[in-house]
């Protein structure tokens, strides 16, 4: 049996995982970059009540809680997280770290269960925006490839007409996992940085195959600058 299948397991892992997280982020010493233009969505936010769309890569996610701090001024922040085994554990750890999560993701055309899921999650979504909320969303997950940006982000920016922003994170020292997408987990006193870019959006009449393949230009972009951050 997969140990994260076990609920047990997986309330206990998550618990000490975000634990680990909550006290290293205390010691990181954070570079950060384009700030304003996320202050700008926040803005917007108390201002106007609209929601915000926020887009990091999978590999990013155990420092992604540090790119919205949950605040009453801000838009309530939701993840979108994979039903899978492996996406229950990191629902339950980005929520103890101020992430609740919406369930679903993309799935096999041949699964239709998984697709009911996704479909159900993507309304839920629109739901949530169009209420004034945000919601955070990996645009290569849950399986990859790294790097390569669905349809979903696009396509949710289009019905919405919520701004988009992107950011890349980065850290070292930091452990690689061995995983698809190599996720980076900070080190305690790691040099970390955090990268803004937009807000951007996207009209009902854009092209979605165009946006996909510049808004990935743009996370990707974000993510290299991170990293150059960290190096210097």
């Amino acid at each position: 049996m997969r140990p994260l299948r076990s609920p047990f397991v997986t309330w206990l892992l998550s618990s000490l995982f975000a634990g680990y997280s909550k006290a290293v982020y205390a010691t990181l010493r954070m570079t950060e970059e384009g700030r304003e233009q996320a202050e700008a969505v926040w803005a917007q936010g108390r201002e106007t009540g609209v929601g915000a769309i926020l887009c990091f890569w999978h590999s990013r996610i155990p420092m992604s809680p540090l790119s919205w701090p949950q605040d009453p001024a801000r838009q309530d922040m939701r993840a979108l997280i994979s039903r899978s085994s492996d996406g229950e554990f990191i629902a339950r750890t980005v929520e103890k770290l101020g992430f609740p999560a919406i369930r679903g993701s993309s799935a096999k055309k041949t699964d239709l269960a998984k697709n009911k899921h996704g479909e159900q999650a993507f309304r839920d979504m629109v739901q949530w925006v169009r209420g004034g909320g945000g919601i955070a969303i990996t645009p290569d997950g849950p399986r990859g490839p790294a790097e390569h940006m669905e349809k979903g982000t696009p396509s949710l920016a289009r019905v919405t007409g919520a701004p988009v922003i992107f950011v890349g994170l980065a850290a070292k020292p930091c452990l690689r996992l061995g995983s698809w997408d190599q996720t980076v987990i900070p080190l305690p006193f790691a040099k970390a940085a955090m990268v803004w870019d937009g807000p951007t959006g996207a009209g009902r009449g854009d092209d979605v195959d165009q946006l996909v393949e510049s808004w990935a230009d743009r996370l990707s972009a974000v993510t290299r600058r991170a990293e150059q951050l960290v190096q210097d």
